[in-house]
């Protein structure tokens, strides 16, 4: 066996353990919450809310990162009011409802 073949071989599992490890877990959202403070604007897309499941309109938002998009959140943003209405909110929490939303259905 060739060298790079031996190195390929080596590499393929090493980067998907990397990923892996890389990739950040996220809390399921907690429904509740969704529904007493995401859903009244973000399931009809009231005042412009990128509608739920809605992957097209997320994608822009999304590429901002999740930093950014929390950060929105906790101070409002155009129509969206601080905390979005979840003024409990943890920002695990705010990420977790921020995927959910922002994911296929």
């Amino acid at each position: 066996m060739n060298r790079m073949r031996v190195l390929r071989r080596i590499a393929a599992p090493a980067a998907l353990t990397v990923a892996a490890i890389a990739t950040p877990v996220v809390a399921e959202p907690d429904m509740d919450k969704y529904g007493k403070s995401c859903a009244m604007c973000h399931v009809s897309g009231a005042a412009g809310a990128p509608k739920t499941h809605d992957v097209a309109a997320w994608e822009p938002r999304m590429a901002k990162g999740m930093e950014a998009l929390v950060a929105s959140v906790k101070n409002g943003l155009n129509a969206m009011p601080p905390t979005g209405l979840c003024a409990d909110c943890s920002d695990e929490e705010y990420a977790a409802l921020i995927t959910y939303m922002a994911s296929p259905e």
